[in-house]
Order: C-alpha cells, then structure tokens, then sequence
C-alpha cells in the first residue's frame, strides 16, 4: 500500500472520529457499551483539545502525508477535500472552544440520560 493511500484512509478515519465524537450520542441510547465508549472517545476529545498534546491521528497522518510527497494544497482530490473538511481555515481558539463545546454539549446528555434512568428506578 503507498504512503499516499494510508494518509487517505487516516484522514477518512479522522473525519469518522469527529463525527462520532458529535453525533455519537445520538447512536448510544440503550447501548451501554457504546455509550461508555462514547464518554471515553469525549473525554479524549476534551484532553486534545485543551492539552499540550496533538491528536495522534493528526501525527499519522502528517506521517504518511510526508512521505507520500503530499502538499496540503495540491494533494490528491480525496486527501485535498477530507483535509478542508477535518482542518477548516478557522481561527484556532474558535475551533478549540467549538470542539470542547460540542464534547462538554454531549457529556450533558449522558448526564441527563442518568438522571432520568435513576428517577425511573
């Protein structure tokens, strides 16, 4: 497999993981072992992204993007669109409170969830 289709599968992967992480909650109702996944892929988003730390997908890719020769800008179509889409041209600081918004947003479902399931018992 060439570096250039890694990088694509990482970055498709990547894309997967955010949608999970804000719509995953959606998907976990009555499934516990998805809802605990779930917390844990939200508390990991919330440590990326107020530590000091990259996201370790974003390493991999970086990885297999470098020695596929791809340039951001002139990168094949599928590597070119997923990375607008996974890295918009957004202020930072805007898309670190929008991340942990949306982490912070779903954390309050889980706990709503446990309210209602301990009033019911």
């Amino acid at each position: 497999m060439t570096y250039r289709i890694l990088a694509e599968i990482v970055l498709a992967f990547h894309l997967a993981w955010i949608v999970w992480v804000i719509t995953g909650a959606y998907f976990t109702r009555n499934r516990s072992f998805l809802a605990a996944f779930h917390i844990a892929s939200l508390i990991w988003g919330l440590l990326v992204e107020l530590g000091p730390w990259p996201c370790p997908l974003t390493l991999v890719e970086e990885f297999f993007e470098e020695r596929a020769g791809i340039d951001p800008y002139h990168g094949g179509f599928l590597v070119h669109y997923l990375d607008s889409i996974v890295y918009p041209n957004l202020p930072e600081s805007f898309l670190i409170a929008a991340g942990v918004a949306v982490c912070v947003v779903n954390l309050l479902v889980y706990v709503q969830r446990l309210r209602h399931w301990r009033a019911e018992r």
